[in-house]
């Protein structure tokens, strides 16, 4: 029975975080996830690399202060699915002054160390379109920036790196027990697709579960466990783009909460996100009408067009495992993430909580919190650029011009899709192509036959859903037809 020295029980960015830092330390890493990679939480966020703003009103300074240095990694390591998104926050004197905005915006500006990023300022809306789309009673209003990233790609890249420096990942294979026998832990995993079970060894075990940490722990594990989880469900709207501008848009809403409204996949706009609690029982989550309802009404106050449920094009769901820490207001309820060690036999370390924004400094603490049983070393993931995003000192600009030039017979739009997926991995599915015929069928939306073929041999793929809404955004761009089409060609048809 092969040995390990961590297994980690989840496929979301917590778990692929902590597999590319333990396996770049040498250790030899098993990840189990039990669907596809980044299929729940992880592809369903608002699709942010923030400190979060409104994190400061809840007195979170040290998760803010975190994720905002953590950005300025982010947009180093990983330039081909982060990049810097520009926000304007409409101002309503009555739901909170000026001054509170404006020091809310300075301590944001400084509270993360230097960033290369520009700082915030006040702005007049109707100057240099910050009011497009909006209602013409909004006149002023504040920008500052944060960054986009593309959530479930990032999942793929991580565990790409992962991979490189010698972790295995297994998708579709659930964790069925674990027990601690002696001086290590005996996991029994099952293929979901052929139902074939395996065992292996492990001298640590990471239950990073995302909504499931508590169930995995009561179930699996049947162990008890000290800490607790609350689901809040976080559900958005995709519509027609509200204004043709590259700025998104942060909306204060009289329940206290904000919305965002942010540029989406060039033609449309996201609208999110809500916060509902829910049970375990309710997964896998779905919006619900009262919460299109809300995000439609939230949209609506500001939008010169008034935005309605017959507009959404599509919506998607997703459940955020908060520590549980006693608020009884979804919204209040810290996103900062608790690491719980069991240490009562071989160790069993339990991740709650968390966002994307800070998934690589998580990893690096939960190598902290193991330092008795891992080898010494320094943190690196800082330094080494994900898949596709060493860039060698130049930006995104200047590497697209280059890829123009070399391909010259290839679509320059597309060929900057295909950039923003893959970045210089680009290279591996263009080869020699001269014209867009060489690269095989084109199955409509940005999608064509040798990229299908690399996402399926590189990075897991092994559906349509898969491919279409969480390794690209394809679908959204496809009519019904296109996607049956490459659910057959999934499928093995020709």
């Amino acid at each position: 029975m092969e040995l390990y020295d961590i297994v980690i029980i989840g496929g979301g960015i917590n778990g692929a975080g902590i597999a590319r830092d333990a396996a770049g330390r040498g250790l030899k890493v098993l990840l189990a996830e039990q669907n596809d990679f980044a299929s729940a939480t992880s592809s369903a966020a608002t699709k942010l690399i923030h400190g979060g703003l409104r994190y400061l009103e809840y007195y979170e300074f040290r998760l803010v202060s975190e994720s905002l240095a953590e950005r300025e990694v982010m947009l180093r390591i990983a330039p081909h699915i982060i990049w810097p998104l520009e926000f304007v926050l409409p101002h309503e004197k009555h739901l909170r002054p000026a001054w509170m905005v404006r020091a809310g915006l300075f301590l944001y500006d400084h509270i993360g160390g230097r960033g290369s990023l520009p700082k915030s300022r006040g702005v007049r809306l109707e100057a240099q379109g910050f009011g497009a789309g909006l209602k013409p009673e909004f006149t002023r209003g504040f920008a500052y920036y944060d960054a986009w990233v593309d959530d479930a790609r990032l999942v793929v890249l991580t565990l790409a790196s992962a991979r490189a420096h010698g972790a295995t990942a297994l998708a579709r294979t659930r964790c069925t027990s674990a027990r601690r026998e002696s001086d290590a832990w005996r996991v029994t995993l099952r293929d979901q697709a052929s139902g074939k079970v395996s065992e292996v060894r492990s001298r640590i075990l990471v239950n990073a579960a995302g909504p499931w940490v508590k169930s995995l722990l009561d179930r699996e594990l049947n162990i008890e466990s000290p800490g607790e989880v609350r689901l809040v469900k976080g559900s958005h709207i995709v519509v027609p783009r509200i204004h043709d501008k590259r700025h998104a848009y942060i909306l204060q809403n009289p329940d206290r909460r904000v919305i965002f409204m942010i540029p989406y996949e060039r033609e449309f706009t996201l609208i999110g996100t809500t916060d509902v609690q829910v049970r375990e029982q309710d997964l896998p989550p779905a919006i619900s009408f009262d919460e299109i309802a809300y995000l439609c009404a939230a949209a609506s106050r500001y939008s010169a067009r008034e935005i309605t449920a017959g507009q959404v094009v599509w919506s998607y769901s997703g459940v955020r495992p908060l520590y549980d820490d006693g608020k009884e207001d979804p919204s209040a309820i810290t996103r900062d993430y608790v690491l719980l060690l069991d240490e009562r036999g071989p160790p069993l370390l339990s991740v709650f909580g968390g966002k994307i924004t800070t998934y690589r400094k998580l990893a690096e603490h939960v190598m902290d919190k193991l330092e008795r049983w891992i080898p010494a070393h320094r943190p690196w993931t800082q330094a080494e650029a994900l898949p596709g995003g060493d860039f060698g000192g130049r930006d995104y600009p200047t590497v697209l011009g280059e890829f123009r030039a070399r391909y010259r017979g290839l679509d320059p739009h597309w060929l900057a899709r295909l950039l923003r997926r893959h970045g210089t991995l680009s290279e591996k599915i263009l080869d020699n192509a001269k014209t867009q015929g060489d690269l095989g069928e084109n199955f409509g939306g940005g999608l064509c036959e040798r990229e299908l073929a690399y996402l399926i041999e590189h990075e897991w793929a092994a559906s349509a859903e898969d491919v279409l809404w969480r390794r690209t955004k394809c679908g959204l761009h496809m009519s019904a037809a296109q996607r049956g089409r490459v659910a057959e060609r999934m499928a093995g048809g020709r």
